[in-house]
């Protein structure tokens, strides 16, 4: 397994570090080290630092508005911003650069191409993924949002659900289905959907619960307090027919393009958020005294084993990009064990703190999702969070049931369950 980059990434990198020491405060110990109140107005400069140092999209052609770099130097981006705990866009980029872009630049318009890729890069469209239902999660193509025809538009009415950062948002790539009469994984389209009249770039970011274009979001309150999922109903919504990706009816394969490059950066930059975790928990643990406690000793031993193997998964993620090879169903691997993962690390935290755990106190955690951000301190608010939030990795982005059936059926040959 060959994972050295290439001499023009390596150079790449020391660009990037360059600009990373240049534009960061003294002393920047990370994300999860600022007050919690500065965080957000943190990521809006920092997302803006960003675009004007032409470090987001560096893999997109320049024509729209990339830099016409290798995916090596993507790479090299997530490492190196994972490794100083900074951040590499703003809350929606991960949906609009990373899963929307990637797949418009496989599947889109030259049009489509010309107008939404540079309004991604300059922050101006802020896109939300809606693709569950209230009955259609793991199983996507059980979705019943209808789209209807009518002229040069299509109508939209129906539910999604699970909306992350959708209160952020703009705009919304959606799937809906188009022709209700197709089999089940047949005529669904790849919608795109302003949630503002004229599609703009309204600050949505206080917003309880906002209704434009027929469009309704509400914050769903997670288990932690925090609010980043929603629910977004449609009545009537407009979107334009030029507006469908991929074609009308057509919109599995773009689905199943997007959801390949919704892992991609996960592989580069989880085991280098978790390595910091694990550390910081390592901490907490030497501090208390835990490591005398024999099972906690064995728990905590297990999970480095098990980082170990994440990492060596990461490597071959890596190794498949630089030789050009796609990931396909092995990311269901890398999903399963990561979130499996992220539950024991966190069961150990809780389990050492006791009960001081029932009564956390100190800065809460500054991140919705998986781990805690770099630099965060080992409050116990702080852990308590990071357990409940990773209670809900195993079932976000396909469910650990799901994935397993995926590796059996499409890696390891098994024949598919009985369907009722």
């Amino acid at each position: 397994m060959d994972l050295s980059l290439s001499e023009v990434a390596e150079e790449f990198r020391l660009q990037f570090r360059s600009f990373l020491a240049e534009e960061l405060p003294a002393g920047f110990a990370g994300v999860g080290a600022l007050a919690i109140d500065s965080v957000p107005d943190f990521v809006n400069w920092w997302r803006l630092r960003l675009y004007e140092g032409g470090f987001l999209a560096v893999s997109w052609p320049k024509e729209y508005g990339g830099r016409g770099l290798t995916v090596e130097s993507e790479i090299v981006i997530a490492q190196e911003s994972a490794a100083v705990g900074v951040p590499t866009g703003g809350p929606n980029d991960h949906f609009g650069i990373q899963m929307l872009g990637n797949t418009l630049l496989v599947h889109g318009s030259e049009e489509q191409r010309r107008h939404f890729l540079p309004r991604i890069i300059d922050g101006s469209y802020r896109f939300a993924q809606g693709y569950s239902e209230p009955n259609a999660g793991s199983d996507l193509a059980a979705l019943t949002l209808r789209g209807r025809v009518d002229g040069d538009e299509v109508i939209l009415d129906g539910q999604k659900i699970w909306t992350s950062e959708a209160h952020l948002a703009n705009w919304m790539f959606v799937l809906a289905r188009t022709d209700p009469e197709a089999p089940k994984h047949r005529g669904i389209s790849f919608v795109l959907v302003p949630l503002e009249v004229d599609g703009g770039a309204g600050d949505l970011r206080n917003s309880v619960g906002y209704q434009a274009n027929g469009v309704e979001v509400r914050p769903i309150r997670m288990i932690s307090g925090k609010s980043e999922f929603n629910e977004v109903f449609f009545t009537g919504s407009r979107a334009k027919l030029d507006h469908v990706v991929g074609g009308l009816h057509q919109g599995w394969a773009v689905a199943m393009t997007l959801l390949g490059f919704e892992r991609g950066e996960a592989a580069a930059t989880l085991p280098i958020r978790f390595q910091f975790e694990l550390d910081r928990l390592g901490e907490l643990l030497a501090a208390r005294g835990a490591f005398d406690d024999a099972d906690l000793l064995d728990r905590f031993v297990l999970c480095q084993t098990r980082l170990f193997a994440l990492r060596s998964m990461g490597y071959g993620w890596l190794s498949n990009v630089l030789a050009g090879t796609e990931q396909g169903a092995q990311s269901s691997v890398f999903k399963l064990f990561w979130s499996e993962y992220h539950q024991l690390v966190t069961e150990l935290a809780v389990d050492a703190l006791g009960g001081e755990a029932l009564v956390p106190t100190g800065r809460p955690s500054s991140s919705a999702f998986r781990t805690d951000d770099v630099g965060a301190p080992n409050s116990t608010r702080s852990w308590d969070e990071v357990f409940l939030h990773a209670r809900a990795g195993t079932i976000y982005a396909g469910t650990s049931e799901i994935q397993r059936s995926i590796i059996g059926e499409r890696l390891l040959g098994l024949p598919r369950e009985p369907r009722g």
